[in-house]
């Protein structure tokens, strides 16, 4: 099992956020970085770093689109200038983040961004926690940005893969049938690889980032087991069904003949390129797929996957404490409001399972 190397990547990882979070607060008020500097210890780096984006996309429309911020450059702001923030500033913040340019490099110097009403909940909830901060730490003597109502978010169903969808899914990772030739071409070098990605996802649950962190040593098919890092950076134990076994021995047969380059050797899922595999890549790899077995399903990603791989369970267990404890959840909460419509069908269940003894066409007199 996982070895002195099981959390080579995730440190790998962390770093080069952790890069990523200092050369964007270098950009902003000083107190951006000692917000961030303050939840370090509670917070992943992944979670600091949308943080740290969030309040670049606010702080540069503070002073591109506000005059009362525009005439003094974003690093020298301080305290003082943060405070003159109003609810209007804030109002026209929300309507500005529906759609908005932003320069991304040379090669693309006015790229769209659309948000809708998700998006926009968590960005103004990073500004929020922000101006939280100073309040709390006595740097502002108000907070604002509690005067402005958040977005109400319209609940939509949750996209899940039917069982014959899975079947088709699975079957066109192994055959390439009915996809481009292009597609196809490469389909063949990469079958194994892409059955074994789609079996785990389906038949353990996995994040997409746990996946493609995972290492060649972190796979015992004696005992149909596997390690994974969860988000917080905790290693657990998660076991797979036969089905998975059998497409993780086939691939991990093909996988160990296959040479990775430099700094990716222990990488269980590799790409072309023979390095480890990305979040993108896995995310193209399922989109590709499921565009053909299930092509009025639309935005199928690996989290959906792992939606219906939750929803099986469910079904099969009833019980919403193994699937929170499996899935990775650290309240029982989480998994009952992405799967909400699990408990509503096992209460329809119930009218079905229970009948009252008597004659049912008997009715007493009133």
């Amino acid at each position: 099992m996982a070895g002195n190397t099981a959390n080579q990547y995730r440190e790998e990882t962390d770093a080069k956020r952790i890069l990523q979070i200092r050369a964007i607060t270098r950009e902003l008020p000083q107190a951006c970085s000692d917000f961030i500097r303050s939840i370090a210890v509670t917070t992943s780096t992944l979670t600091r770093l949308a943080y740290a984006i969030d309040l670049r996309t606010f702080f540069h429309f503070l002073q591109s689109e506000r005059v009362a911020f525009s005439d003094k450059k974003l690093t020298l702001m301080t305290d003082e200038d943060l405070e003159k923030l109003t609810r209007n500033d804030l109002t026209a913040y929300t309507e500005y983040l529906t759609y908005y340019f932003k320069e991304e490099d040379n090669s693309v110097p006015n790229k769209a961004y659309v948000n809708h009403e998700l998006s926009i909940k968590r960005k103004l909830c990073s500004i929020r926690s922000f101006y939280d901060y100073l309040f709390k730490n006595q740097r502002i003597s108000s907070n604002v940005t509690e005067l402005v109502p958040l977005p109400k978010i319209h609940e939509k169903p949750i996209i899940r893969l039917s069982k014959d969808e899975m079947t088709r899914i699975l079957n066109l990772a192994q055959s390439g049938e009915k996809m481009s030739r292009t597609q196809q071409r490469y389909q063949k070098i990469t079958a194994k690889r892409d059955y074994a990605l789609l079996s785990l996802f389906l038949g353990t649950g996995i994040r997409v980032s746990e996946c493609v962190g995972m290492n060649l040593n972190d796979v015992d098919l004696e005992n149909n087991a596997f390690v994974v890092t969860r988000k917080g950076g905790n290693q657990v134990v998660l076991y797979f069904p036969p089905e998975v076994a059998e497409a993780l021995a086939e691939y991990m047969d093909e996988r160990q003949q296959t040479e990775a380059l430099p700094g990716h050797e222990e990488a269980l899922f590799l790409s072309l390129q023979k390095k480890r595999i990305t979040q993108r890549a896995v995310q193209n790899l399922v989109k590709k797929y499921a565009a053909v077995a299930a092509p009025l399903k639309t935005k199928i990603s690996p989290h959906k996957l792992r939606s219906t791989y939750a929803t099986n369970l469910y079904n099969e267990t009833g019980d919403i404490y193994l699937v929170a404890d499996v899935l990775g959840h650290s309240s029982v909460d989480t998994t009952r409001k992405h799967y909400a419509d699990m408990t509503d069908a096992r209460r329809r269940m119930a009218a079905e399972h229970v009948h009252l003894p008597g004659d049912p066409d008997f009715l007493p007199d009133k």
